[in-house]
């Protein structure tokens, strides 16, 4: 894996998961691994990728944001240095998937 850290948000309602992603995505050098997904029973999440410091400081601006926005944050967590084999289960960006 060519990321150092994977950073998962995970909240209830889609509004304050966009208002969280937003927060991620200007206040750190992190990439949105795929789309958002709407997991059930309303709750959403986004995972983001790059360095462990990055991914951290987005984690903890968009739980904030998300918070502030009126959501419920359920889970913001960071793994750092994760395993290859992590790769099979991140979500895939469709723009950058290979096209049959």
């Amino acid at each position: 894996m060519a990321k150092q850290a994977v950073g998962l948000l995970e909240t209830r309602g889609l509004a304050c998961l966009v208002a969280g992603v937003d927060a991620m995505l200007k206040s750190a050098n992190v990439e949105l691994a795929g789309p958002m997904k709407q997991i059930g029973n309303a709750m959403c999440n986004a995972v983001v990728t790059g360095d462990v410091a990055a991914v951290k400081a987005a984690i903890d601006a968009g739980a904030s944001a998300a918070s502030d926005a009126g959501g419920e944050v359920i889970s913001a967590h960071v793994i750092a240095r994760p395993d290859e084999a992590i790769e099979g289960v991140l979500p895939k960006d469709a723009a950058r998937a290979p096209r049959k």
